[in-house]
């Protein structure tokens, strides 16, 4: 395993940690009926949560190459990869097309 995905798996660990702090931080300090020491309190608290457990951090990759660029979300597969796979018969319902 390369180490980018090493590291993009501790953020996806981290994210999946602080999620619910984080959404109740954030929702709390975009709140307009509450008093401004309040939602600044929890907008303080959302910034001193790990930068790493952000979701705009974690980074969809290959999971056979590490592949950042062009990979479809629902297999983890890069394009290249996938298209591999698909002419060797592994993907199960997917083959050369011919016509």
């Amino acid at each position: 395993m390369s180490n980018q995905i090493i590291r993009d798996h501790k953020r996806r660990l981290l994210v999946a940690k602080y999620e619910l702090e984080r959404m109740q931080c954030k929702a709390i300090s975009r709140h307009k009926n509450l008093p401004n020491q309040i939602r600044y309190e929890y907008f303080l608290k959302s910034s001193k949560l790990p930068r790493n457990s952000s979701r705009t951090r974690v980074r969809n990759r290959c999971i056979f190459t590490g592949r950042p660029r062009s990979v479809y979300k629902l297999f983890r597969l890069s394009r290249i990869v996938s298209r591999e796979l698909a002419f060797k018969g592994s993907l199960i319902g997917i083959n050369k097309s011919c016509w």
